[in-house]
């Protein structure tokens, strides 16, 4: 039985109901182990109510995107599933192989993206790309990857790189419009519903920091791009008991004033999706004993998931699971009620 607060109406895109915790695909070998273990895991988050799935053309070399394609065929085929009862979320930006390293890495991008005119080299920071031409290829590879008509959500990932690499903030800006306007004509095509930022950096640094991003910025553009009615209504970024900067810092420049990302996603309509619950496995152990004293769950690991599903304003929270016995170990946490904004806040005191 689930707890009021493990699914929550997402508002801010046209009402979809999304479970409190998502399954995430990054980590794990390229090899058809770990295949096996993720498509095992994900029919078992989705038989479970888990409903978010998130994951990257490049996470795995494109196979994370084909094990949820495959759970995915598993259960509609079955009748256990209806497609519109899940919310599948992927994200595109880093230059990826197709399932293994190639021999010759650089080959291999020079003949498959360069030679055939999807990117210009000069385009590339960091291995990121955020050119339209090269982003509408990737969203057509995950279609096909996740065997789907309509992503649901599509990130640009971690675009802040551009800004690392040297950009003003009006140059960022330039260079993401044509991606922007990309997208609202995937939007109208059919190929996606909504898009966003999925980020490491970018909303949880400083103001002053080269990489942070400005929300209000992205939103404004994208009104400019898709008028009222435009589709940015996603944004992704770590939150966790170690990297819960995003709630505190007010690194968000609305006219005169800085607010928090959160407070400004809430005013933009657009939900917040936090990664990194757990932070790779680094606090399913050690905790101090006032987070559980506070938090009341029975393990370190369900403490994290039960804080970072709690936070006030946020919509979901990832966690890595690329086995089933992960996802019966963390959907119990789902089956309590989310703190309350008291017993949250005060653990900051």
């Amino acid at each position: 039985m689930r707890a009021a607060g493990f699914f929550r109406p997402a508002q801010a895109a046209g009402g979809l109901w999304i479970s409190s915790i998502g399954l995430g695909t990054y980590l794990g070998e390229p090899d058809a182990a770990t295949d096996a273990g993720y498509t095992t895991a994900i029919a078992t988050a989705l038989r479970s109510g888990i409903n978010l799935l998130d994951s990257a053309i490049n996470y795995r070399h494109q196979r994370s995107e084909r094990n949820i394609g495959a759970a995915l065929r598993q259960l509609i085929s079955s009748g256990e599933l209806q497609r519109d009862e899940v919310v599948v979320c992927t994200k595109a930006g880093y230059l990826t192989f197709d399932g293994d390293v190639p021999p010759d890495p650089n080959s291999y991008f020079r003949d498959e993206y360069v030679r055939s005119g999807i990117l210009d080299p000069s385009q590339v920071v960091g291995m990121n790309c955020v050119a339209p031409e090269f982003l509408a290829d990737q969203i057509e590879r995950s279609r096909k990857n996740l065997d789907m008509e309509t992503l649901d959500v599509f990130y640009i990932h971690n675009p802040e790189s551009h800004l690392s690499g040297g950009l003003t903030r009006n140059e960022f800006l330039a260079k993401l419009k044509p991606a922007f306007m990309m997208l609202e004509d995937a939007v109208s095509a059919g190929k996606i519903r909504f898009y966003g930022a999925a980020t490491w950096n970018g909303f949880r640094m400083p103001a002053d920091a080269p990489d942070a991003m400005n929300l209000v910025d992205l939103v404004g553009m994208a009104r400019e791009v898709g008028g009222e009615n435009h589709h940015f209504r996603f944004i992704q970024m770590p939150f966790n008991l170690s990297m819960h900067e995003a709630w505190g810092f007010k690194n968000q420049e609305v006219g005169e004033q800085r607010l928090t990302v959160f407070d400004v996603a809430a005013r933009l309509g657009v939900a917040v999706v936090g990664s990194a619950t757990i932070s790779q496995g680094n606090l399913i152990a050690g905790l101090p004993a006032f987070v559980k004293e506070k938090v009341g769950m029975e393990s370190d690991s369900a403490n994290a998931i039960q804080f970072a599903r709690s936070a006030p304003g946020i919509t979901a929270s990832l966690i890595g699971m690329s086995r089933a016995q992960h996802v019966e170990e963390n959907i119990k946490v789902g089956t309590r009620p989310l703190m309350s904004r008291e017993q949250w806040e005060s653990l900051f005191g």
